[in-house]
């Protein structure tokens, strides 16, 4: 059974729902929704060799990639809002224009060897519209798809996620061996990607709407970022502690691997489990999966065996894509249309806050501290989510409700 949540319909959204959708136009979105993650993707591994070249010491990637981070934290909400008054593909194109601007000045600054200060603050640059662009790109996706197809088109596009967060760390390792130049260069241009191919039919002007002071933020949207930025934080750990935890199994540092494919390998097979079954999920279904992942949270931070840590990691990933999916379909309904776009850039920020978070438990403390950490994080935003489902589930409901 799928739960419904309803929200006031714009005159756009009315003919998005009525129109059939172009296919080449949301195969066009797609290769953008991929194409976004390249940055985010590679920047780890781009940055440590750029910073192992000019330094000789690759931590000082991490000060890049954390630099780009905090920016998209900041900045999300406040660019998102810059673009109300335009069209969301221009405004989104304008976005990826600065973005890519700004790591084709950091590839020439790389080449030309300048001081890393100056690359953190192109990093920043990059990462300040980073948030805002996702934002926009989502909102996109109202025009080309009806609502009852929703879930299909977001699991499709975690799958192609998954896909290039998987690839883009192997091809800027390659290429950065070559030259770290040219794999900022090379993710400039594929980041470029969602500019060009973006489509932009049938969408309307998001300042033809009435002004909304205030946040866009709810009491329901504030859960929901609770458990975006939970679920960050748990697998984030897993794929920053990699190293460490194949090390605390007698393993070789290359075998951090044993923990971050099968993660990602589950997590494509839940973005293809959501498009397959194309629903949105019930709060009792929503509520099993943030199960789901708390135990998988609970399994890798007993540190018990190889085995365990590993399940942990796969429960983890498969239900990834299936509560992304949820969480975005939830924004979708509640937020107003001409906001949509600044509440997708908070739903992107949850996110990157609870990688924040894991990042910085482990440069503080030991790797099952901070496993048990984001376990306690799980445990406690589930525990929420069952708590305010329950007390739903008792009020008398409207004689109107579905």
């Amino acid at each position: 059974m799928t739960e419904r949540l309803h929200a006031p319909v714009s005159r756009a959204d009315a003919i998005a729902t009525q129109t059939p959708p172009d296919g080449l136009a949301l195969l066009r979105w797609f290769v953008s929704a991929a194409a976004m993650g390249v940055l985010q993707a590679a920047a780890p591994v781009a940055f440590s060799l750029v910073a192992l070249g000019l330094t000789g010491d690759a931590s000082g990637g991490a000060a890049i990639v954390l630099a780009m981070t905090l920016a998209q934290v900041v900045g999300a909400v406040p660019v998102a809002r810059l673009g109300t008054a335009m069209r969301a593909a221009a405004f989104l194109r304008i976005l990826v224009g600065i973005r890519t601007l700004a790591l084709g000045c950091m590839a020439v600054l790389v080449s030309r060897e300048v001081a890393l200060p100056w690359l953190v603050a192109c990093a920043a640059v990059s990462g300040s519209v980073n948030g805002a662009a996702y934002g926009y790109l989502r909102s996109t996706l109202n025009r080309l798809t009806p609502e009852a197809r929703l879930p299909r088109a977001l699991g499709i596009a975690a799958t192609l996620n998954e896909v290039t967060f998987v690839l883009a760390p192997v091809l800027a390792s390659v290429v950065g061996t070559v030259s770290p130049a040219f794999a900022v260069a090379t993710i400039a241009v594929l980041g470029a990607v969602p500019a060009l191919l973006v489509p932009s039919a049938g969408e309307a002007c998001a300042g033809d709407a009435p002004e909304t002071g205030g946040s866009v933020v709810s009491a329901p949207m504030l859960l929901w970022l609770l458990c975006a930025t939970a679920g960050g934080a748990a697998v984030a750990a897993i794929e920053i502690g990699a190293v460490a935890l194949a090390l605390s199994f007698g393993h070789e540092p290359a075998m951090a691997i044993l923990f971050t494919v099968p993660l990602c390998l589950a997590s494509v097979a839940g973005g293809v489990w959501v498009s397959v079954r194309n629903l949105k999920a019930s709060r009792t279904s929503v509520l099993a999966q943030l199960s789901v992942m708390t135990v998988g949270s609970l399994l890798a931070a007993l540190d018990a065996s190889l085995a365990l840590t590993v399940a942990g990691a796969v429960l983890m990933g498969f239900v990834l894509a299936p509560l992304g999916t949820y969480y975005s379909l939830v924004f979708d309904a509640l937020a107003p249309a001409h906001r949509r776009a600044e509440a997708f850039a908070l739903l992107r920020t949850a996110n990157s806050v609870g990688i924040i978070l894991a990042s910085a438990v482990l440069t503080v403390a030991s790797l099952p501290v901070t496993l048990a950490a984001v376990a306690g994080m799980m445990l406690a935003v589930t525990s929420l989510v069952g708590f305010t489902h329950r007390r739903a589930r008792s009020e008398p409901r409207p004689a109107t409700a579905d």
